[in-house]
């Protein structure tokens, strides 16, 4: 599996919103730490993973009987 690191200025260049709107609107509301961002240790830096963020933008979940949960899993009842 591939997984695609990229900083929040190249983010906003895929998802057409500013740095900004996406720091303080979408990271705190939307998306998870440890499954769309990960914070570096030792640093403030926060670096995004692009497949997750596209996967649940085009609402692909994998399983169409799975059951989304409020901590970003699925049920698989």
């Amino acid at each position: 599996m591939d997984v695609t690191f990229i900083t929040g200025a190249q983010l906003a260049k895929r998802l057409h919103y500013s740095e900004r709107h996406i720091r303080e609107y979408l990271k705190d509301r939307h998306f998870i730490e440890g499954t769309h961002y990960v914070r570096l240790p030792g640093s403030r830096r926060i670096l995004y993973v692009w497949e997750n963020i596209a996967n649940d933008i085009l609402g692909h979940t994998g399983n169409a009987n799975a059951i989304p949960m409020a901590n970003g899993g699925v049920c698989h009842g």
